[in-house]
């Protein structure tokens, strides 16, 4: 049992779920300048394409290009366990906002095991690099964004359930759940990324879209919650 009495877990982790954003943005970008180049459809392409190249591809060991890729991956690997185990203790420390009320207060704790699920899931994306691991690195990301959506709609109830908190959160919450269910169906019925470099531009803008819009979301959301616990 969490003791929400604690300043870490009352307020301070979410300083360090905002502080893992921010690191995760930093560290994929510097990442980004050190890949060698190659991509799904072309491997003979130079450096990183922002449009053309997937997150996961920082990752690789060997790119799509055959070249060695150390720092890239070493950077991604450690900005996606960073960021995949600052959302899991978001989820820990967030239902402590719902105690007040047992229906709310059971709404946030399934809201937020489906949360540390898909915290635990971004990081067995990060230990399991597609160039060598892609079956189970594929299914880590499908599972993680099937958890995610069905924790922040847990969410979406219990913040517009409870008496007090901003409704201003509950509707960013709205908006970010409808781009999860958008990219879960562009993940599962999209065109594929291996057929066309269309697809393959697709494919990566998307993740590039539902990426940036975790960050902001998480952060916006811990960032309130840290208010709130002030």
């Amino acid at each position: 049992m969490i003791n929400y009495s604690s300043s870490f877990w009352r307020s301070s982790v979410f300083t360090f779920v905002i502080r893992g954003t921010l690191a995760f943005v930093a560290m994929t970008v510097i990442a980004m300048f050190f890949y060698p180049g190659g991509s799904m459809t072309d491997p003979t392409t130079v450096g990183y394409s922002f449009f053309g190249n997937f997150f996961s591809e920082l990752g690789f060991w060997h790119t799509k290009s055959g070249a060695f890729n150390p720092i890239a991956a070493t950077l991604f690997f450690m900005a996606l366990t960073l960021a995949g185990s600052g959302l899991a203790m978001f989820f820990l420390a967030f239902p402590q906002f719902f105690q007040g009320n047992q229906s709310q207060w059971r709404l946030s704790v399934i809201g937020s095991a489906l949360g540390v699920l898909a915290g635990l899931c971004f990081v067995g994306v990060a230990f399991t690099p597609a160039d060598i691991f892609l079956d189970a690195h594929y299914q880590f990301v499908i599972w993680a964004f099937r958890f995610f959506p069905a924790a922040v709609l847990f969410y979406i109830v219990a913040i517009f359930r409870q008496p007090g908190y901003p409704r201003k959160f509950g509707w960013a919450l709205v908006g970010f759940f409808v781009l999860l269910v958008a990219y879960l169906l562009l993940l599962e019925f999209g065109p594929s990324a291996k057929d066309s470099y269309l697809g393959q531009v697709i494919q990566a803008t998307g993740q590039k879209i539902i990426v940036y819009a975790s960050i902001t979301s998480i952060t916006f959301q811990a960032w309130g919650a840290r208010k709130l616990s002030a």
